[in-house]
């Protein structure tokens, strides 16, 4: 072999033991060392419209605009968006449904949900087959899909200080359980977190606190995973003072997204 071939391969072996070592320390340390290498995907300048009206892309800065819009049409262009009862959905419902998904996982590497493949919107609150209960949204993992009443998912986005946001709540849902079926780094750390801050939760002092406080909605503790969901919708809704009340809590829950500070709207 000559020796342009041998400085080759030495050099490819470096670079994934370098790979390796850094997969390693990101399971122990819990840190994204690259976000993405590229961020070449763009919208359409009609979908493009839809995506400057939302609050969080108009907070970022010009370098995380490019990484939120090239995230916002991959997952676009990798989920079904369907309309239960129309031949196709708009763009504003097309965008925007992108837009919470990518918010939320704004912070981690594998961003675009790999357990869910169909996002089905209703006109109205509709009959679960699982409950026969009319529900808001719900997940199906073994289907893949996630279903919205379109009014309601809307109407949590546009009221920002209700704490009450059914995307927020139900793309979480989605994450909570890929974490329990996933190897995936960034599951694993959910997981991680989440067990953490369940911990928390049983703690005495903490218990007593929720209690006199009341500062989370009583559907909060139906089960972990609801408490999980309507955690995020604090987060992102009551920040600050989430972050007040519970620092703990909030710390832990901040390392299982992995966001950044200068992301949050306050």
């Amino acid at each position: 072999m000559g020796p342009y071939v041998i400085a080759g391969m030495i050099i490819g072996l470096v670079l994934v033991i370098i790979h390796l070592s850094l997969r390693v320390l990101q399971r122990k340390r819990d840190f994204i060392w690259y976000r993405q290498l590229w961020s070449n995907a763009r919208l359409p300048l009609s979908r493009k419209r839809v995506l400057e009206t939302y609050p969080f892309y108009i907070h970022l800065s010009e370098k995380y605009k490019r990484q939120f819009e090239h995230r916002v049409a991959t997952f676009i262009k990798q989920k079904d968006f369907k309309h239960r009862y129309q031949d196709t959905v708009t763009d504003e419902q097309v965008v925007l449904v992108a837009c919470v998904a990518c918010r939320l996982t704004f912070g981690r590497r594998n961003y675009l949900f790999p357990r869910l493949n169909t996002l089905l919107l209703f006109p109205e609150p509709f009959k679960s087959p699982a409950t026969q209960e009319y529900h808001k949204g719900e997940y199906n993992p073994i289907a893949k899909v996630l279903a919205f009443s379109w009014p309601d998912f809307k109407e949590g986005m546009d009221i920002v200080n209700d704490n009450l946001h059914l995307g927020l709540h139900e793309f979480t849902h989605v994450l909570h359980i890929e974490s329990e079926r996933s190897s995936e780094i960034d599951a694993l750390r959910f997981k991680k977190f989440t067990r953490n801050i369940l911990r928390e939760l049983m703690k005495p002092a903490v218990r007593s606190k929720l209690d006199n406080t009341k500062f989370f909605r009583d559907y909060a503790f139906t089960n972990q995973y609801e408490f999980m969901a309507v955690l995020i919708e604090y987060y992102f809704e009551s920040n600050k003072d989430f972050k007040e009340q519970f620092p703990l809590m909030y710390s832990h829950l901040t390392k299982a997204l992995l966001y950044e500070e200068e992301w949050i709207i306050s």
